[in-house]
């Protein structure tokens, strides 16, 4: 049980370092003696658990997407659609600023030198349509607004920040996602629900 324990251990921090490496460098730069060295382990270690840089990329992918996931359960407390919506993207960029893993997940997404194999940005999107569908189907929007424009709104916002992050952190900051929603949400929300609505977002933690 202890020799388990510590290769799960192993190759988390493989994966976390791998974040890192991929995070700052890309896929392309990256290298597994890199990666290896700031895990503190052997390059025999590394390919004991990965066999190339392409299979630990895919690992890092699949615990980001794992992340990504777990924000759109987060919100579910919230009792409007909408503000779900809202607090996801919330949710979103507090784990890209936190979450080296999560962050790492998108860049590869986005990265053109390998084809993705759990591509974060379609599973957003996929994730913030449910959501439109949802509050659509809950009478929440406003009416003449259509679903797969307001999909599109957010979408490319939300993504475009994850972009822009690279260069500037402020892209991802509260103030940023808050100032997107109080810019939407009139042309989005019905209007009896929009004072109800928290553009600044309701899931603290």
């Amino acid at each position: 049980m202890a020799k388990q324990e510590r290769a799960v251990r192993t190759r988390e921090t493989l994966i976390r370092c791998a974040a890192e490496i991929f995070d700052r460098e890309g896929f392309t730069v990256a290298s597994l003696t890199t990666i290896s060295t700031q895990a503190g382990v052997s390059n025999g270690a590394l390919h004991f658990h990965f066999a190339s840089k392409a299979a630990l990329a895919d690992a890092v992918e699949d615990a980001a997407l794992v992340r990504l996931r777990a924000v759109g359960e987060h919100v579910r407390q919230a009792e409007s659609g909408l503000q779900q919506l809202v607090d996801a993207t919330h949710g979103l960029t507090r784990g890209l600023r936190e979450d080296v893993v999560l962050r790492a997940g998108f860049v590869l997404s986005g990265d053109t030198a390998r084809p993705p194999q759990t591509d974060l940005r379609l599973h957003w999107q996929s994730w913030v349509e449910g959501a439109i569908a949802r509050a659509g189907g809950a009478d929440e929007l406003r009416p003449g607004v259509g679903l797969g424009s307001a999909s599109a709104a957010v979408v490319a916002a939300t993504v475009g920040f994850e972009v822009l992050c690279a260069r500037d952190a402020r892209w991802i900051a509260p103030e940023t996602v808050t100032q997107f929603w109080q810019l939407l949400l009139p042309s989005l929300a019905a209007p009896g629900l929009l004072g109800a609505l928290q553009a600044s977002g309701t899931i603290l933690a």
